[in-house]
């Protein structure tokens, strides 16, 4: 007797809920929303001044012309745009590695070190930090001014290392990684420092990863700050200098001298994401440092 096949059930088709829908249109509206300052201000760097002092107005450039970039070079004199770059480069990698290094620490011992007051010393640092950044401007330039460091790329390198929400970020991280490992270190003679730097910097990796990135774009794109210890416009950051140039360059026909050099203090930290995109996305696992 013949055996009876099984009944495959025929495939159903998923149905899309209207929750689902309206998830993705939201989320397509605030695409645009958000993109499409980016693509106008891409594109009118490359619009010519007559179209600028033209009555129409055109999404796209009539006619794509360099003139804008090449006029921001000539006039390097004025506007060391190029300049204004480099100091930002300078200032944002300097402030990220040496974010990651203290933040590393700090977080090593609220988490590992056993001291008198530990905890209590922690959250009074977190409370503290919770007060509006603004409140600590004036106190904060009369120290960088007392110290001479106005004009100097430690202005804005300095005061924002050591931030408690990274800090925090850190220490609870390593508050899940298994104590044993300490122990069997400490029984085979390893040191506090060898125990940080051999378990629990490979282990905290991904987060490192994150607050470097985080570090990085926040000290590039910061503005109230160096607008402030900034007077020299040859030392100004590329924030401070766009300042300096919308001021100067305020024009509707000179619109687009603007527009290019904002789209040139664009592409560093879009080549940064587009080149770390794929270690960023693995950090914001952040259990992957931890291996069975």
């Amino acid at each position: 007797m013949q055996a009876s096949r099984p009944v495959i059930p025929e495939n159903k088709t998923k149905k899309i809920s209207p929750s689902l829908i309206a998830v993705y249109v939201l989320l397509i509206v605030l695409a645009v929303v958000w993109l499409l300052p980016v693509i106008y201000t891409v594109t009118t760097s490359f619009k010519s001044v007559a179209e600028f002092t033209s009555n129409a107005f055109n999404f796209l450039p009539a006619k794509w012309v360099l003139d804008n970039y090449v006029t921001l070079i000539e006039a390097s004199a004025s506007y060391p745009v190029l300049n204004w770059l480099g100091n930002s480069l300078v200032i944002s990698t300097v402030f990220a590695v040496l974010s990651v290094c203290i933040v590393a620490l700090a977080g090593f011992g609220y988490s590992r070190l056993n001291f008198k007051y530990r905890d209590t010393i922690f959250f009074v640092l977190l409370l503290i930090s919770m007060f509006p950044a603004v409140v600590n401007m004036i106190p904060q330039y009369r120290i960088i001014a007392s110290l001479g460091w106005v004009n100097t790329y430690w202005a804005c390198i300095v005061p924002g290392l050591g931030n408690v929400a990274n800090i925090f970020l850190v220490r609870n991280f390593m508050k899940g990684i298994p104590k044993e490992l300490d122990e069997a270190a400490e029984i085979d003679g390893a040191s506090d420092f060898q125990i940080f730097t051999r378990i629990m910097l490979p282990a905290i990796r991904p987060i490192l990863i994150v607050i470097f990135l985080f570090s990085f774009t926040g000290a590039w794109n910061d503005f109230l700050w160096p607008t402030l210890v900034f007077n020299d416009i040859n030392k100004m950051p590329v924030t401070a200098g766009l300042q300096l140039l919308s001021n100067q360059m305020g024009q509707y026909n000179q619109m687009g001298s603007l527009m290019a050099a904002t789209c040139m203090a664009i592409v560093p930290t879009l080549l940064l994401f587009l080149f770390a995109q794929r270690y960023f996305l693995q950090s914001l696992n952040i259990t992957s440092g931890l291996k069975g």
